[in-house]
């Protein structure tokens, strides 16, 4: 009886942890997505360097686009977080991009390095609930 007390508090524990681990995959999923919206504005800095104007599909909402003309594309409006934005040149603003992917690239890292732990603890955990099966089941044959 003992025995079976013991594997279920390592269900429990091992199903934890695959929640725990199922969240930092999201968190993951979000960091990635991050990055490749800050790649994705790097490039379109890039392609817009020298333009006076360029044509372009304006957003206004609801998936809906109207064909526009971005005019003085030497200045650009970038997010800073917390909700501020500055005006930048596209110099400025492709730093202040590299700087964020940087910041999601150290953020990418720590999550992985814990979905790493998060699966190393399980495995464990896995391996100490199967010698518990397997000793409960030496014993039942064995009588």
């Amino acid at each position: 009886m003992e025995d079976q007390q013991k594997l279920n508090e390592l269900i429990n524990e091992i199903n934890a942890y695959n929640q725990q681990g199922e969240l930092i995959r999201q968190q993951i999923e979000l960091i990635q997505s991050s990055i490749a919206e800050v790649d994705a504005l790097s490039n379109t800095l890039d392609d817009l360097n020298g333009e006076k104007a360029i044509e372009a599909f304006v957003p206004v909402g609801a998936g809906s686009f109207i064909k526009g003309e971005l005019k003085d594309t030497d200045e650009i409006i970038i997010s800073i977080g917390a909700g501020y934005a500055i005006k930048k040149d596209a110099e400025g603003a492709k730093a202040i991009i590299a700087g964020q992917r940087k910041d999601l690239e150290d953020s990418l890292d720590k999550m992985l390095a814990n979905l790493q732990q998060v699966t190393d603890i399980i495995a464990t955990l896995q391996g100490q609930a199967q010698q518990i099966q397997a000793a409960a089941q030496g014993g039942i044959t064995g009588y």
